[in-house]
């Protein structure tokens, strides 16, 4: 299994954009110079835009403000996993839990739900064919980005659970296929960590666990893929030696994992 540091060196970069406003909003970030993003190096200056956007404020699936609720940091709270796969985090003085890789230039949450880790499941569909390595990736329709087809773990749910449902909404358009059920069987992790993903913020931010389902035996060949409602299309993409540009956040970082478990 991969842990987080081990992409500790790209680290912070998709989330330290000063270029383009945060998702969603008009908001942009302070600038955070590479030696400054460690919590360790002090900065008293430091004062970035708290924001958290509006349109999630008493969603069900989103935390309260922090003097509106009761939270239980670095462990499981209630239904929610509030445990980071990296390290127990810290609190700053406000009760609000700090991101263990450092600043990012926004307070707040953001668009993200949870304060603290914000927990994913991203499954790596993957074949070979002719020689080659395929993976089944969708293009998001938020940002254009080639993607794996992953997304957020339901309060209460468990991760192998998320991987099936994401990539069967987000690749099969909610239509089951019972020649997955025993692909689903045989999972390896690649990945369990943090994510340089463009919505984190220095109190809340994304984490996952990449799993790669691997058909050996062509299970996927009368299988119609078909993109979900977060998606504009789904297709096989082929590896061979070369990763394909535009990938979303750190899936980049998720398929150079894949390429070397098999050996490219």
């Amino acid at each position: 299994m991969k842990k987080a540091m081990s992409l500790v060196g790209k680290i912070h970069v998709k989330c330290r954009d000063t270029k383009n406003p945060y998702l969603k909003s008009n908001i942009h970030r302070t600038e955070v110079p590479a030696d400054k993003i460690p919590w360790s190096v002090p900065w008293s200056d430091y004062e970035p835009v708290d924001y958290t956007d509006k349109n999630i404020v008493g969603k069900p699936w989103a935390d309260p403000e922090l003097q509106d609720g009761k939270f239980r940091f670095n462990e499981l709270d209630g239904q929610v996993n509030r445990k980071s796969y990296i390290c127990k985090y810290s609190l700053d003085k406000d009760g609000a839990p700090l991101n263990p890789i450092g600043r990012t230039g926004l307070r707040g949450r953001g668009i993200l739900g949870r304060w603290g880790p914000n927990h994913a499941a991203d499954p790596i569909v993957s074949r070979i064919v002719d020689g080659k390595l395929q993976f089944v990736a969708i293009q998001r329709s938020d940002t254009g980005e080639w993607a794996i087809p992953g997304g957020m773990v339901d309060a209460g749910e468990t991760v192998s659970a998320t991987l099936k449902r994401e990539f069967t909404e987000e690749a099969l358009n909610n239509v089951s296929a019972e020649a997955l059920e025993d692909l689903w069987k045989n999972g390896t992790t690649l990945y369990e960590g943090y994510v340089d993903d463009p919505r984190n913020t220095d109190n809340a931010w994304m984490e996952t666990s990449v799993v790669n389902f691997h058909d050996r035996e062509g299970v996927l060949e009368h299988v119609e893929f078909k993109a979900g409602d977060d998606a504009t299309a789904v297709r096989w993409v082929t590896l061979n030696r070369q990763k394909p540009e535009n990938l979303y956040a750190s899936h980049e970082d998720f398929i150079n994992i894949l390429m070397k478990h098999h050996n490219l």
